[in-house]
């Protein structure tokens, strides 16, 4: 397995060479910051310990998907992951409501069929903030965190 510093720095630099070869993202910019901390929250969990096993995570049964899913020693992790740019208005963590939470129990439940009945699982909340005055973000992992609705 490559050192999570080498592979930062590979797509960092595949990063830059999109901006120049590919046309401009025209997402709107709230889904890019919200890529770019997803990103950032991936490489924070790996550093940590967590072993990384799908991102993105969606199901067809369900509306909604994980954005990270990873094991931190034994226990699977369901992790929620909300970017902020400013810690003003609301904190990035209470931004995960209700209707959130429930979606997130649902798909996890579909993706927990497919492990054995005494997997032991969590649900995570990693939020990032960017201030804009660095490059690099202020994370924060909240574990063991209710999906209670």
């Amino acid at each position: 397995m490559l050192p999570p510093r080498f592979t930062r720095t590979v797509i960092q630099a595949l990063d830059w060479l999109s901006v120049c070869v590919l046309p401009p993202d025209e997402r709107p910019k709230h889904l890019r910051t919200g890529r770019r901390g997803e990103e950032e929250a991936y490489f924070h969990l790996r550093k940590v310990g967590y072993e990384i096993v799908a991102r993105n995570f969606r199901t067809a049964r369900y509306p909604g998907e994980i954005d990270l899913i990873g094991w931190d020693d034994d226990v699977l992790c369901f992790v929620e992951v909300k970017t902020r740019t400013s810690q003003d208005v609301k904190s990035a963590e209470s931004a995960v409501d209700r209707h959130k939470r429930r979606e997130i129990a649902q798909v996890a439940r579909d993706y927990l069929r497919r492990m054995p009945p005494e997997c032991q699982w969590r649900f995570d909340i990693v939020s990032v903030y960017y201030d804009g005055r660095s490059a690099r973000p202020q994370i924060d992992v909240f574990r063991n965190a209710s999906l209670a609705a």
